[in-house]
């Protein structure tokens, strides 16, 4: 019988995702990595197996669809287990001014990123309650906390997850279920490193600690979260920027 705990990760194939997922690997835990294109799980479960990480499995679903949400949680529960941490890491971006940003463009972001944490965390909520021990770790980036020209509605949807984390702890916290969010700041992901240099320069230049995460950064943050050494912490935000916004 397997007793490790289980972790799923939301967009857990992306750049910061595979990160967490190696953290969380590394700290013991089973983890399902949640993705949208279908093919694109081989790579990931083949770094995986690379890393020493061969109990890893993938899930496909569209975090945006709630009826979708709930038949992946099923099949995850009856095929691994029962999740005991919930990373909500998936996310998008369609920036554009706001006067000339479109309704689809609002409305796509706000339901992967915002909606999507809801669609996802109200499947595994009330198991982790019954059991009396949770996580749930929502990764709302720096934007999310002092806005970003150009990205209405990404700071939006990222700023919503703040509230979602807070109210959401005080709700479910005596039931030994934790919630909290990391904000990282601009991570060396491959996204990131294809900005022409020049651009990157300007960006680096805005952070006091003069460098970009490192992915692995906000893994281990997330591995802490999500261990019993956090046990008292809910409700909180974990700044990872290298000092580009404190508050």
């Amino acid at each position: 019988m397997n007793n490790k705990k289980i972790g799923l990760v939301r967009g857990g194939l992306g750049g910061i995702g595979s990160a967490i997922s190696q953290c969380s690997a590394a700290d013991g835990f089973r983890v399902v990595g949640n993705y949208l294109v279908p093919g694109s799980e081989q790579t990931w479960l083949q770094a995986m197996r690379e890393a020493d990480f061969h109990d890893a499995h993938t899930t496909l679903g569209d975090v945006g669809d709630f009826d979708a949400m709930a038949g992946m949680v099923k099949k995850i529960v009856a095929g691994v287990g029962s999740v005991d941490v919930l990373v909500n890491c998936a996310g998008i971006t369609r920036d554009s001014q706001f006067r000339k940003m479109s309704k689809q463009d609002w409305d796509s972001v706000i339901n992967i990123n915002l909606n999507g944490a809801f669609n996802v965390t109200r499947h595994v909520i009330d198991a982790m309650v019954e059991r009396g021990w949770g996580r749930i770790i929502n990764i709302s980036p720096v934007n999310g906390q002092k806005g970003q020209f150009g990205q209405v509605n990404y700071s939006a949807a990222k700023a919503g997850l703040h509230g979602f984390t807070k109210a959401l702890a005080q709700e479910v916290i005596r039931h030994g279920v934790t919630v909290n969010s990391i904000s990282p700041g601009y991570v060396s992901t491959d996204l990131v490193m294809a900005i022409r240099p020049e651009v990157r320069e300007k960006i680096v230049a805005q952070i006091p600690a003069g460098r970009l995460a490192h992915p692995e950064e906000i893994g281990h943050m997330v591995a802490y979260l999500a261990s019993d050494k956090a046990v008292f912490i809910s409700g909180a935000n974990m700044a990872v920027n290298g000092g580009q916004h404190m508050f």
